[in-house]
């Protein structure tokens, strides 16, 4: 089968919420999808006036219709609404659409089943980030989704950061590191400021110092490929400072509890569909 491309390609997003948003900014923002084959919805009235203002494309409250104009459906609803979304567009997808799914929890074969036809699936994990151009979005691809398929599905999401295909898994495991892990992170963040403040900095200093050395210390471990433990260890200098806060760190069991809340929250993303 040949490659699709999203040039010259119409796409649908169903449940233009926060992530639904993201994306629609990024598709216009960055061209890949030309303004007159963008269309949206969402489940308000008012919202969908309000977003057909903003972007400029039509958004509506008929899944169908978008659908049915549509050569790639994005559906970002919660997992609870899936099914109703598969029921209203089910009629209107063929196997020469491509449905992309961001919901959290669903698997490719729950869709499948209940569109009946043989219509290529990709799931899909974005994270926040996406909003800043920075996220990392993992990608796997149902039964009847082809390399292309998969392909489109990068190029997509590659308008709001990295791209990763995975076996689909895995999913969960993704759900709840890089989907949920911002949120721990930006604790993370928050309380390194508050010791700041606690050490006499302002604030605002003290927010920018432990934004910029974590944004720092990522950047480290991508663009060098060195394990984290080998970069702790070249700050770590003996009798140094650095290893009295790593042993309060210990202590506090900063460590072991950063590892339960992914486990949780990886537990949790099985569990969200049936919620």
């Amino acid at each position: 089968m040949a490659r699709r491309k999203t040039e010259n390609k119409k796409l649908a997003v169903l449940g233009a919420g926060k992530m639904g948003g993201i994306l629609l900014q990024a598709f216009l923002s960055s061209g890949i999808v030309a303004k007159g084959d963008l269309r949206a919805t969402v489940a308000h009235e008012k919202r969908a006036e309000t977003l057909s203002r903003q972007f400029e494309i039509p958004v509506t409250q008929d899944n169908r219709s978008a659908a049915r104009h549509a050569d790639i459906i994005f559906i970002c609803v919660k997992p609870q609404g899936v099914a109703d979304v598969l029921q209203a567009i089910r009629g209107e997808l063929k196997s020469d659409k491509l449905v992309i799914s961001v919901a959290a929890s669903v698997p490719t074969g729950y869709i499948e089943e209940r569109l009946g036809a043989k219509v290529p699936v990709v799931r899909a994990m974005p994270n926040t980030p996406a909003m800043v151009g920075a996220g990392i979005t993992a990608l796997a691809g149902g039964s009847s989704a082809t390399a292309g398929d998969l392909e489109t599905a990068c190029k997509l999401f590659e308008t709001v950061g990295k791209t990763v295909v995975v076996d689909e898994k895995h999913m969960d495991a993704v759900t709840g590191l890089s989907a949920s892990g911002p949120a721990f992170l930006y604790i993370v963040l928050e309380s390194l400021a508050e010791a700041g403040v606690k050490v006499g900095l302002s604030r605002e200093l003290a927010t920018l110092l432990a934004a910029r050395t974590m944004l720092g210390a990522a950047r480290m471990v991508l663009e060098t490929g060195s394990h984290p433990a080998l970069l702790k260890d070249a700050v770590t200098t003996p009798a140094g400072c650095t290893i009295d806060g790593i042993l309060e760190l210990e202590e506090g069991k900063l460590r072991v509890t950063l590892i339960k809340a992914v486990v949780k929250a990886t537990q949790r993303a099985k569990e969200l569909l049936f919620s």
